[in-house]
């Protein structure tokens, strides 16, 4: 490794995507060390080693040095130039959604609207689904001054763990200059939800058995309910069997709420390969599913606030990104990942929140002065 001088130390592998997109922003060198140390496998892992290809993949003239065992890194950020018809492997270790969110942030500074072809795992049980990016996440940069125009994210082919076989394409523009302070707040009254419920290598029968259970649930808020059907066959099936459902609960002031799950085999350990499923292992049935996903829905409606407790963590990123205003906005109940959020945008930006619990409607509110952030990146004209 080289020398140390001008680098950032930081301890362990806690917040990787987050300290890389902070560090690429910033112009902060980092170097991380003690990476999964006592572990028997130690160091990074091969999801999170594609992160960084990504990131090189996207950046011009920046740098990343790995130890022989992987359990120190050195990163020192270049240009984001994003870019069109660019293409990656996600890999099956994570899902695409773990690459979507740094990569959404970072391609909004890029010199170059950018264009990609992500493929791995389209849908699983650890990270949001590409519907709920789809729906959701990328419709949050509108409230940001982002135009939406330029924004698409759309599913080729659909891949479930533990192989995968999934395709999305993402399109982003760039901003001009910097993003747009908000003041956020209202999340209104629930009016209509809708959702979409998919099947691979799996019975299309399965999307009606989770869209009537589901349904079951939410008509008794609302009637305005509807779960579309993406029933995948042949090279748009993926690799593995599975089934899942999306949903979103749109709101009379446009707030987003979103809520997903899947059923398909698990992951195994990435040292062992892949194992073949047994016949033995059951999955969860359609009806569990969507029982599942409609009732997690009602209980994120429940908390309050502008978005979803899965969307917390990127809302308060935008917020610090913001010029130097004032944004403020509204969450339901702090998630542990919001709030380390917060500590590493301070440590970073040097970005404060102030949070104040509004205890009427059991929700938090926080502002922050944004840490003025501009696109140095984009060509000038």
């Amino acid at each position: 490794m080289e020398e140390k001088t001008g680098y950032r130390r930081l301890k362990g592998i806690d917040q990787f995507r987050l300290r890389l997109v902070l560090s690429t922003l910033s112009g902060t060198p980092i170097q991380i060390e003690e990476i999964r140390p006592d572990e028997t496998s130690p160091g990074l892992r091969d999801y999170e080693a594609s992160l960084l290809r990504l990131v090189e993949l996207i950046s011009d003239d920046c740098s990343v040095v790995i130890s022989s065992i992987g359990t120190k890194v050195r990163y020192k950020p270049g240009v984001i130039v994003g870019g069109k018809h660019l293409g990656h492997e996600c890999g099956v270790s994570r899902s695409i959604g773990y690459f979507l969110e740094p990569l959404i942030v970072l391609a909004l500074f890029g010199k170059k609207p950018l264009s990609i072809t992500l493929k791995g795992i389209t849908n699983d049980f650890k990270d949001p689904c590409v519907d709920t990016f789809r729906t959701t996440t990328l419709h949050m940069l509108k409230q940001f001054g982002v135009p939406l125009d330029g924004v698409e994210l759309k599913v080729v082919s659909r891949g479930v763990p533990p192989q995968g076989g999934g395709e999305v394409t993402l399109a982003l523009p760039i901003i001009q200059n910097n993003l747009s302070a908000v003041s956020w707040v209202d999340e209104g009254m629930v009016k209509r939800i809708r959702g979409v419920a998919f099947s691979t290598k799996a019975s299309p029968q399965f999307i009606n058995r989770m869209i009537s259970s589901a349904r079951g649930i939410l008509n008794n808020l609302l009637p305005d309910v509807y779960i579309d059907s993406d029933h995948k066959t042949g090279q748009y099936a993926g690799r593995s069997p599975g089934y899942g459902m999306s949903l979103v609960a749109q709101t009379t002031s446009g707030c987003l709420i979103s809520a997903d799950y899947v059923s398909s085999y698990p992951y195994v350990n990435e040292m062992d390969g892949f194992e073949d499923p047994t016949e033995t292992e059951t999955l969860m049935s359609p009806e569990e599913i969507g029982v599942k996903v409609a009732s997690v829905l009602l209980e994120e409606i429940g908390q309050g606030g502008v978005v979803d407790s899965t969307h917390q963590g990127l809302l308060f990123l935008l917020c610090a990104l913001c010029p130097k205003d004032v944004s403020k906005v509204r969450v339901g109940l702090l998630t542990p990942y919001a709030i380390e959020t917060l500590r590493q945008i301070k440590d970073f930006l040097g970005v404060k929140f102030d949070i104040k619990p509004h205890t009427p409607t059991n929700t938090v509110i926080l502002r922050c002065l944004g840490s003025g952030l501009k696109n140095l990146s984009r060509k000038i004209q």
